[in-house]
């Protein structure tokens, strides 16, 4: 079976710590260095001292790890609560220098609730969210995060009311730019835009982050930053001086700050209360789910459990003057593809950020703003994206609607009007589709005829009726909550009158979730259901009527297809779990397949499948989106698990901390070529020199570098992380069919039992 759960799964606790603290602390290395500049960037874009980001970072490292559940989720401030804090500090500004300690007490409290609704169990409220909602809100905050630290990246100086005025601010004021500051912001933003696209391993060994503070410094000792001067070019005169570096004290205990109560009895405090609970638990819960999607071991996570972790810390944090905890996507994202197991990755990168502070202060006080500002108004950029806006879009044009009006309002508004209002858009559009009275749409989403039936054969059937959109999630899973792990289950949605993106994309994690537990999860009854685009999770409904065309590139293959008698399905697929299976995807979510051309190589009936595939590389404001051409060859053989990829600079440099993690590479001694060439890679290392046969090591060092990997059952083929051409697909075909045919006429000296 392709779909049996992880075995393997690291020990929790204090075995977990002994077992797995060499990859937990490696990954930690990675985070901290990370998290360092985000958390001075984040802080004083909040207008908070810098320190309070690194003092709120250590806590939610060292504190959030013991109360959390989360296995290999990072705990920190986030760029994403910069809006909220800085609205905080407008509505609670008396005149007087209390407003960030009044802005400290509301943070305790939103702890204090966030601990009661974890306790309480109530943490899946906020998936009652619509999802398009949740990321026009986030798009937002990337907007507003770009516009006031826009001005600090151009040194100029900020104005406007609402956050459109600042941003056109901003803009008009460019040729007032000062040019000794910018050029720094400037080439921190090329930096960061340009790292996951340079192939240099090298470049990867360090963060993106720590690039652009190790390339400002120079700026900063050419311009003499250290002392306020101004510098004429071209007939103007520029400042320069401290003023444009970060300030932190030289002792960590002179940063603390501490609450002010005083004014818990206004109306503006419960307000800044309300919305640093409510973004940073709707954003808690959204990066932990995207976490568990990257998690290799497919673990899942206890989300009440790390609310109140959160919750802790939060308070804690507050206490002494930080910023408000949540699980942050950026610096997961970099903990699990640094091959971290446990929770302890987490306290270890707090515990390395406190060794950090005390060593290097005196590096960090000669920091630009500047670098912060690129780091931050790249991550605005990430969250605001034309790819943002492109892949809404292609979810349908209602999401693009709900996004866009999301958006437009919290950038004129603020972030609960925007999260009020996209919502009453969202169910008014939703009613519309539907055309019932508002009472029956209302009915047919809380009280509908949605039942769970089990069948005699063990498995068990949900069948959704009525109105399945983001007010009946927490319905629905409080029924998939009756399904046993293990069980197989039939979804049934053919008698929902609409189905909507947030629901679809609940069934899919639920389908994960339950597929690791070994079972088969099937989803049917969207035959007779339309949307208006070919994305899996578009909304669907039983009245629209919008047809779908092939593009040209669907057009060619499905010519090609018949012309060599393959099958051919254009449409996506949702049963993407078989290649989940190979380790390639273990961290890397794949969201649909299409495009899909199948047959068997004539010479020995071996079945192939081809498919373009799309998958993320983190998740949320770290993600990246690739699509691919992929080919799964289903052997009738058993192999030892492997992975063959081309061999680069960074391979060789730092082969012997690969070593350390446990990635050593498996060389050839008798073919010294191939051996350069190529990275073998795989736990039964005899096994898998003894699969590589004389023959079979002569044919790949002769032909073109390809990614090859097996998963003890199938192989998974791949050139490169691009959406092949017609005539590479027919290259990749012909290379694997020669291949295979190598395979079985090997003998059997590298099975293994499967």
């Amino acid at each position: 079976m392709l779909n049996q759960p992880n075995q393997n799964i690291p020990a929790s606790g204090l075995k977990g710590l002994s077992q797995n603290w060499r990859q937990d602390l490696s990954a930690a290395v990675s985070v901290a260095l990370v998290a360092m500049p985000l958390a001075l960037g984040i802080a004083v874009a909040s207008g908070v001292p810098p320190m309070s980001g690194i003092t709120s970072a250590i806590i939610g490292g060292v504190v959030t790890t013991f109360f959390r559940s989360s296995h290999v989720a990072i705990n920190g401030p986030a760029a994403g609560l910069i809006a909220v804090i800085l609205g905080a500090s407008a509505g609670l500004n008396d005149g007087t220098d209390q407003t960030l300690n009044y802005v400290l007490a509301a943070i305790v409290v939103s702890g204090a609730i966030q601990i009661l609704l974890g306790l309480m169990k109530l943490g899946r409220l906020a998936e009652l969210f619509p999802s398009a909602v949740i990321h026009g809100l986030l798009a937002a905050i990337g907007v507003i995060i770009i516009a006031k630290q826009l001005h600090v990246a151009l040194g100029t100086t900020a104005a406007g009311g609402n956050t459109v005025e600042t941003l056109f601010g901003a803009i008009k004021n460019l040729p007032q730019a000062n040019p000794f500051v910018a050029i720094i912001s400037v080439l921190g933003v090329l930096l960061l835009a340009y790292h996951a696209r340079i192939s240099y391993k090298l470049f990867h060994f360090l963060p993106a982050p720590i690039w652009v503070l190790i390339l400002a410094l120079p700026f900063v000792y050419a311009f003499d930053f250290f002392t306020a001067r101004e510098i004429s070019l071209l007939g103007r005169s520029y400042e320069v001086g401290p003023q444009f570096l970060i300030s932190i004290p030289d002792s960590i205990l002179d940063s603390l700050l501490y609450p002010n109560f005083s004014k818990i009895n206004t109306g503006a405090f419960w307000l800044a209360v309300i919305s640093i609970t409510l973004i940073a638990s709707v954003e808690t819960l959204a990066s932990t789910k995207a976490v568990d999607k990257l998690d290799s071991h497919k673990r899942k996570t206890n989300y009440d459990k790390d609310l109140v972790g959160v919750g802790v810390s939060t308070m804690i944090s507050g206490l002494v003057g930080g910023l408000p905890i949540i699980t942050v996507i950026v610096r997961s994202t970099v903990n699990v593809h640094n091959n971290a197991q446990t929770k302890w990755s987490n306290f270890y990168h707090g515990i390395l950020l406190l060794i950090f502070v005390l060593i290097a202060a005196p590096v960090i006080q000669k920091i630009p703003l500047a670098a912060l500002a690129a780091i931050l108004v790249f991550t605005g950029y990430k969250l605001a994206s034309p790819r943002v806006f492109r892949e809404t879009y292609e979810q349908g044009y209602e999401q693009l609607l709900f996004f866009g009006s999301t958006l437009l309002i919290t950038l004129y508004t603020n972030l609960l009007y925007g999260i009020f209002w996209g919502i009453v858009i969202t169910l008014t559009v939703h009613i519309l589709l539907t055309r019932v009275p508002i009472p029956t749409f209302f009915k047919m989403a809380f009280a509908s005829d949605t039942k769970l039936y089990q069948k005699d054969d063990g498995s068990c059937e949900l069948k959704i009726k009525g109105i399945a959109n983001f007010l009946s999630t927490l319905r629905i899973n409080k029924i998939l909550e009756k399904v046993r792990p293990g069980q197989d289950v039939k979804i049934n949605l053919a008698t929902a009158k609409l189905v909507d993106f947030t629901v679809q994309e609940n069934l899919q994690e639920f389908r994960r979730v339950q597929q690791n537990t070994g079972a088969q999860v099937s989803i049917t009854g969207l035959d007779q259901h339309i949307s208006t685009t070919n994305h899996r999770f578009a909304l669907k409904s039983l009245i629209s009527d919008i047809p779908i065309s092939l593009s040209p590139r669907q057009k060619r293959l499905k010519n090609m297809a018949v012309a060599n008698g393959w099958s051919y399905q254009e449409q996506a697929e949702w049963n993407t779990s078989y290649l989940q299976n190979f380790k390639f995807f273990d961290s890397r979510p794949i969201e649909y397949k299409a495009n899909i051309m199948s047959s068997e190589y004539p010479d020995n009936n071996v079945r192939w499948e081809i498919c373009d595939i799309t998958f993320d590389e983190g998740a949320l404001l770290a993600k990246e989106v690739y699509r691919t051409t992929v080919e799964m060859i289903f052997l009738n053989k058993p192999m030892p698990r492997f992975v063959l990829e081309r061999e680069g600079i960074f391979d060789k440099v730092f082969s012997p901390v690969l070593a350390f993690t446990g990635q050593k590479d498996i060389n050839i001694p008798q073919y010294p070529r191939f051996s350069n060439r190529f990275v073998l890679k795989g736990e039964d290392r005899e096994a898998i020199k003894a699969f590589f046969t004389d023959d079979i090591v002569r044919f790949l060092d002769s032909e073109d570098v390809y990614h090859i990997e097996s998963n003890g059952e199938a192989l998974l083929v791949f050139r490169s992380l691009n959406v092949a051409k017609s005539q590479n697909i027919e290259e990749m075909i012909r290379f694997s069919g020669k291949f295979v045919n190598r395979l079985l006429t090997t003998p059997d000296n590298g099975e293994v039992d499967s």
